[in-house]
């Protein structure tokens, strides 16, 4: 993935001013800055909830600048939001089925015929039960959403958005409001999923003790542009880093 001078107004305000980066696919990149530097927007550019006034996004060659959410999470890129939203009365496993793109079996015509749906759900049962151990929640399967703790909450919606067909996720805050010792069991599985699957990461953390030891690079941003890109050592040495987050 890719952008190129992306631009977002709020009315005059620019909220992101000029942002060009480019994330290579099997990464861990985080994006910091302090609040209101236009983190989150930036994201919502990405995944298509904002369109962008100016400049371009590409996802795997292809020109996403203001498609439809729906149609760039299809195509793999999909994102992931601060306050976890399960279907807290379904069970994890069922969770996580419902985020299936497609269900042959939802058809209200395909579903009076058993054979054409079955071995779908077979393998979407597999699927799930092999994300839920890599993210350490194969023994919570049975349990209803609202009976997970706040990581594990968490966890699961990762796990749904890479049964939703996600190969590139997006992050806002995987760690927020998490006991401290949870938090590098979350990012550990995420390691897991970059390793083991392949999947490409742009987090959005404040914690910065706890995620900038799992980071390959680092953008930080601050007033809507990128200030400095690097390794995680090379940006929060950068006195413009420091600058930003302390002010001047």
């Amino acid at each position: 993935m890719r952008t190129e001078n992306v631009k977002k107004y709020f009315g005059k305000f620019a909220a992101v001013d000029g942002v060009s980066l480019s994330l290579k696919e099997g990464g861990i990149y985080l994006l910091v800055g302090p609040n209101g530097c236009g983190k989150t927007t930036l994201v919502n550019c990405l995944s298509g909830i904002f369109k962008p006034e100016e400049g371009r996004i590409y996802y795997r060659d292809k020109d996403i600048t203001g498609w439809e959410m729906y149609k760039i999470a299809r195509l793999g890129l999909v994102r992931t939001f601060q306050i976890a939203s399960p279907f807290l009365r379904l069970t994890t496993l069922e969770n996580m089925l419902v985020a299936l793109p497609d269900n042959a079996g939802e058809n209200i015509f395909l579903s009076l015929f058993k054979p054409s749906w079955l071995e779908s759900e077979i393998s979407a049962v597999r699927r799930a039960a092999e994300l839920l151990r890599i993210l350490g929640l194969r023994h919570v399967w049975a349990m209803p959403a609202k009976t997970l703790s706040g990581g594990e909450l968490k966890l699961l919606e990762i796990g749904r958005a890479l049964m939703s067909g996600g190969e590139t996720i997006l992050l806002d805050e995987p760690v927020g409001s998490i006991d401290p010792k949870l938090c590098h069991q979350i990012f550990s599985h995420i390691i897991r999923l970059r390793d083991e699957l392949g999947i490409t990461f742009l987090v959005i953390e404040h914690r910065l003790e706890v995620a900038a030891q799992y980071a390959d690079w680092v953008f930080a941003m601050d007033r809507g542009k990128i200030i400095c890109e690097g390794t995680a050592e090379e940006v929060f040495e950068d006195p413009r880093v420091v600058t930003s987050y302390l002010g001047e």
